[in-house]
């Protein structure tokens, strides 16, 4: 019996679309000759939205293909990310240019719906019209930004007019603190005196400093900076540090006003941290509307490693893509690693195993900002400031209802009606103080009656409010303390993750709810319930604050 020879097997081939030559060389290009990394995912996929406006599908799968992942994985982190505009075979891309309008509390208050529904009737098709959560630039409301360029108290002619000019690119800071004059003024010497004495007794002496001044974290959680230091260098090495500049939260814009201003000093703070604890490698996040700021970092760290004052550890400036939960410590980690930015489990936590399974130590900007001054002033001049039994400085971005919006460095502890009176010169004519947000649209809202309340971590707690990252808005009797919680839960339902279902379900849920003319308040606090309890992050344990809010102390807004 003759046997049938066997067929030849055939080559492997991989399932589903394969890359073209053609994509393959346009993403070559993008990467400059780079070896691929993994971790850059996020970074290659701006350079080629920069570049061509949009990310194609052959585009993702060549991306796909040179990282040597799938393409479903880089699809997910490409769609993951507001600021991608992912452009399938059959769809037209969008046009050149983009208006973007923030209709967050502040702006909405100003006017975002008018200056909105004006735009759709102005723009036509020329640009592309859409509306975004916080910008970060809550004291000029309401805000647009034409492709990158920010214009405060936009109105429709001057959006017409930027688009015309053909300028739509954000500057760098023109007042901006440069590293000589930094180092005129005496930059960086605190840092060469540490890294000269090179001894546990002078790193040791810092962080009690730290812990004397009881500093706290200034991005919103308040956790010790000085413990924290303590605990990531007990660590074995190599540790990393990751620096949070994602401040998302509607109300907050502190850490763009102290970038604009002195980013070297913060950098001379990050580096005296990093030598302190340890710290092999820096990665620096920063939200990706900050376009300006990102170009202003970039110049001085390229001037600060051409000239150092001292040996340097690596430094990477990383740029977030549009999502506010990426200012979630662990989901920022995520998204530096090149991935979604859905918040981890814990434990284990990432002083432990942070950035690449690696102790890793997470500060907000301003935290880092404030080390240099508590070392040359001594942990007494910062623990003697505060007013209302309370200790320390506080930098509160104060929008909404107020003649004089803005940034100030104010006592912990102060009052609103002192912050209102002494730093933002009263309230706008006409206008009555009828609520505030203490802590941003996480932090709940209070009414006038709890205007004398100290504003410092911990004071607002049996109030059902925080005061997080200290952005104050201000609403007024002519404003809606409803409209503004129904803004709030509305932003958290976009912003959520979607990784847990408390959040993503219960964020929808409760807008639609809320968008209702007659709220079902026990539903409602159903709802809350389990947005509180079993979500996994701050944003949907959070997200019910302005409701609960809302619902307990105005309810003259819900007689029927």
């Amino acid at each position: 019996m003759l046997l049938k020879a066997k067929a030849p097997k055939k080559r492997f081939q991989r399932k589903g679309r394969q890359a073209t030559e053609s994509d393959l060389k346009a993403v070559s290009d993008y990467l400059k000759d780079e070896t691929p990394q993994r971790d850059h995912l996020i970074e290659y996929l701006h350079r080629i939205q920069d570049d061509r406006g949009y990310l194609d599908s052959g585009i993702l799968t060549a991306l796909a293909e040179l990282l040597k992942l799938s393409s479903g994985e880089v699809y997910e982190v490409a769609s993951f990310y507001h600021h991608f505009d992912i452009v399938k075979d059959d769809d037209t891309p969008p046009p050149a240019l983009t208006v973007r309008v923030c209709d967050s509390i502040s702006c909405n208050m100003a006017g975002a719906e008018k200056l909105i529904n004006e735009l759709q009737a102005g723009l036509g098709d020329r640009v592309r019209l859409q509306r975004v959560p916080c910008v970060g630039r809550c004291e000029t409301a309401p805000v647009a930004v034409v492709g990158t360029k920010p214009i405060p108290f936009a109105i429709a002619g001057q959006i017409y007019n930027t688009i015309d000019q053909g300028n739509h690119n954000d500057q760098i800071p023109a007042d901006a603190e440069c590293y000589a004059r930094y180092v005129k003024s005496g930059g960086y010497q605190r840092l060469k005196s540490i890294v000269a004495a090179d001894d546990e007794a002078t790193r040791e002496a810092i962080i009690k400093t730290l812990e004397s001044a009881n500093l706290r974290g200034l991005g919103g959680a308040g956790f010790p900076a000085g413990r924290k230091w303590r605990i990531v260098r007990g660590y074995a090495a190599p540790r990393l540090m990751a620096v949070n500049i994602d401040e998302g939260e509607p109300g907050t814009f502190k850490d763009r006003y102290y970038l604009e201003r002195s980013p070297h000093r913060f950098l001379e703070g990050m580096l005296i941290a990093a030598n302190v604890v340890g710290i092999a490698k820096i990665y620096i996040y920063l939200r990706d509307e900050y376009a300006g700021i990102r170009a202003l970092l970039q110049r001085e760290l390229d001037t600060l490693k051409k000239n150092p004052p001292c040996p340097l550890p690596e430094i990477e400036l990383r740029r977030g893509a549009g999502a506010y939960i990426c200012g979630e410590e662990s989901a920022m980690i995520e998204s530096i690693e090149g991935k979604r930015g859905i918040p981890r489990l814990r434990p284990p936590y990432i002083a432990e195993q942070g950035l690449f399974g690696r102790p890793t130590l997470e500060h907000n900007m301003e935290t880092l900002y404030w080390v240099c001054e508590l070392l040359e002033r001594g942990a007494d001049w910062f623990s003697q400031q505060g007013r209302n039994g309370r200790h320390g400085l506080r930098s509160f971005s104060v929008s909404g209802r107020v003649k004089r919006p803005g940034m100030y460095l104010a006592p912990a502890g102060i009052t609103l009606r002192e912050l209102i009176d002494e730093y933002c010169e009263g309230m706008q004519e006409g206008h009555t103080l009828k609520a505030y947000f203490p802590g941003g649209a996480s932090g709940g809202i209070l009414p006038a009656s709890l205007s004398d309340i100290p504003l410092d971590f911990d004071t607002l707690n049996a109030y059902g409010c925080f005061i997080g990252s200290a952005a104050i808005i201000v609403l007024s009797d002519q404003d809606s303390v409803r409209q503004q919680a129904l803004n709030a839960m509305q932003f958290f339902a976009h912003e959520s993750c979607g990784q847990c279902t408390p959040c993503r379900v219960g964020t929808q849920k409760a807008a639609t709810l809320m968008n209702e003319l007659n709220w079902d308040q026990g539903l409602l606090e159903e709802l809350c319930q389990v947005m509180g309890d079993a979500s996994i992050c701050g944003l949907g344990q959070a997200a019910p604050n302005p409701l609960r809010c809302a619902m307990k102390y105005f309810p003259e807004e819900f007689a029927q």
